[in-house]
């Protein structure tokens, strides 16, 4: 007979995921996993495989969870240029609101392990070209109300976007003056006419 586990494996993972964000994979032991997700080997081994198993079920959780954070916050605004502001004003307030900054779970995957790993570079790319679906089909929502010009390739400006997140995103690690960063966001931004 089957034992039941003993542990809420949402709450397990989403420690794992915590600690996976802050060190990386490569720093990140499986004593440390162990002890941040207060289970055992055996049980980490038994509910989510080896460590890099672990690690994509974590990055899986991230970034389904940060894509629908994204729509929200963009569907959360009639007006997709005040969207587009407001959610870039959010990642940086983010990142400067803490002691030291995590930056995005995904963008530093893609640093560490996609250059090295084909299932990380897909994983990853994956999540970007999604999100870009995400901005596209705001941008669209523009066109549609007249907000922004009718002549605007919302593909290409999704892309565009979506390169400009990941670059601010990366910067931030970093601490940035706070005018250089605004100064870009309002620069990249007025490409939404």
């Amino acid at each position: 007979m089957a034992r039941t586990r003993e542990f809420d494996e949402e709450k397990v993972l989403d420690a794992a995921m915590q600690l996976f964000w802050e060190k990386g994979y490569e720093a990140t032991s499986i004593s440390d996993l162990t002890t941040r997700m207060g289970i055992q080997r055996p049980s980490i081994y038994s509910a989510f495989g080896d460590k890099k198993e672990l690690f994509e079920t974590a990055l899986r959780k991230y970034t389904m969870s940060r894509a629908s954070d994204v729509r929200a916050r963009l569907q959360s605004h009639s007006s997709v240029k005040e969207a587009f502001l407001t959610f870039f004003e959010h990642v940086v307030a983010e990142e400067y609101a803490v002691d030291r900054s995590r930056g995005c779970f995904c963008i530093n995957t893609m640093v560490e392990l996609a250059p090295h790993d084909e299932k990380f570079e897909i994983l990853t790319r994956e999540h970007q070209m999604y999100l870009a679906v995400i901005f596209q089909e705001t941008i669209e929502r523009g066109i549609q109300s007249g907000e922004l010009e009718a002549d605007i390739d919302a593909r290409s400006l999704s892309q565009a976007l979506i390169l400009s997140l990941i670059g601010l995103t990366v910067m931030l690690k970093s601490r940035p003056q706070q005018a250089f960063v605004d100064n870009a966001i309002k620069a990249t931004l007025a490409l939404l006419k």
